[in-house]
């Protein structure tokens, strides 16, 4: 819920020999309690991966079922079983996942440990194995895939696990199916800042331009590109 705080100042307020410090004091309301402890998920978080099971996951194909393979507290893509996508659906969140590309490098560009994570099953953030390898800036690692380049390339090698830290704003529609605003992202990559409040400009196609498609909350998507990408420890937070 956004709480949204009116505060009216009169003349009076302007006059600063008649105010007080606790007359921009604010007490109510009061923050809820979160508690983080180190290495683990927030106290509110929904874990969506905890290394065990697909309970909270499905096939993105109607009626399939997943065949990734679980070991060692993590998922891994099976090349041509097909993406997977949250049983819940979201809308702005803050998102943590760990993904590691395979350590046996195996072609180039985008064919190497390549995945990606839609928000709400539509917006990629590419997943790409871009350490020492070229490819184009709008595909790499930490991109907004075909739209918006990182900032900055912090990719970890091959076989390393690497870290997104994702804040993500869905996008809002008036009543004809217009957009008022676009999604915005904020991606953090093992730490460091690479996408800062970046605006996403629609949907995300392999050939042509981004489009806006009206649509409420949706899933969160990983992607089967053939190649045995692993994710562990994901959690979000519904902001």
């Amino acid at each position: 819920m956004l709480a949204i705080i009116s505060v009216v100042v009169s003349n009076a307020q302007l006059d600063t020999s008649k105010q007080t410090p606790e007359s921009s004091e604010l007490w109510e309301p009061v923050p809820r309690v979160v508690s983080a402890p180190p290495s683990a998920p927030p106290s509110d978080a929904i874990v969506l991966f905890d290394g065990k099971d697909f309970s909270k996951w499905k096939s993105a194909k109607p009626g399939g079922s997943i065949q990734w393979t679980i070991a060692d507290g993590a998922m891994t893509v099976k090349g041509g079983s097909g993406d997977i996508e949250t049983v819940e659906q979201f809308d702005d969140y803050q998102l943590h996942i760990e993904f590691r590309t395979p350590a046996e490098v195996k072609g180039s560009s985008q064919g190497r440990g390549n995945s990606g994570i839609f928000m709400q099953g539509k917006y990629e953030l590419q997943v790409l194995d871009s350490y020492n390898n070229r490819t184009y800036s709008n595909g790499q690692a930490g991109s907004i895939y075909k739209q918006t380049m990182p900032l900055v390339n912090a990719s970890r090698k091959p076989g390393e696990w690497q870290v997104y830290d994702v804040v993500y704003t869905s996008p809002k529609f008036n009543k004809d199916g217009f957009p008022t605003h676009p999604a915005y992202i904020t991606v953090l990559h093992n730490g460091v800042v690479i996408q800062n409040h970046t605006p996403i400009y629609g949907t995300t196609p392999y050939v042509g331009q981004p489009k806006f498609e009206v649509h409420g909350k949706g899933p969160i998507r990983l992607q089967d590109h053939s190649n045995p990408t692993s994710f562990r420890n994901i959690w979000i937070r519904p902001i």
